[in-house]
């Protein structure tokens, strides 16, 4: 018999927007499993939700080959979901990724945490935007 597994009405309700909002966004459970990311996501990731399914943070981590200005590898905990999930603070950072249809793609990622009450860490969301490159208007 396969586990059904009940999601607070507050990550319910940040998957309902992140699916009616033209913003790209990612969705984590309070473990860090990305549990949906929306159409204009898919733009940025080179892949649509329904073709990923649901990854682990380390999947997630890693599958975008995170870079930053000098091209190093950024770790999975210095990401700003990663330093949400730890600190459960808000968090963003500038880094370029490998998008799953390899193409390499500038983004901006500002992540903060949910709460269903104030000490009640539910998940949280990550929006981001890919950055158009120096010199264009």
């Amino acid at each position: 018999m396969e586990k059904t597994q009940q999601r607070n009405l507050v990550l319910i309700l940040a998957r309902e927007l992140a699916s009616n909002s033209a913003t790209p966004m990612f969705v984590v459970d309070p473990a860090g499993n990305l549990i949906y990311f929306n159409e204009p996501a898919e733009h940025v990731l080179g892949r649509s939700f329904a073709e990923t399914g649901p990854l682990s943070p380390e999947e997630w981590g890693t599958m975008f080959s995170p870079v930053d200005e000098d091209g190093a590898a950024i770790p999975l905990e210095v990401l700003p979901l990663a330093k949400v999930m730890r600190d459960l603070e808000p968090g963003h950072m500038e880094f370029t990724i490998t998008g799953l249809d390899d193409e390499k793609r500038k983004i901006a990622v500002t992540a903060f945490p949910l709460f269903a009450r104030a000490n009640e860490f539910v998940g949280a969301v990550a929006i981001f935007w890919e950055q158009k490159p120096t010199g264009s208007a």
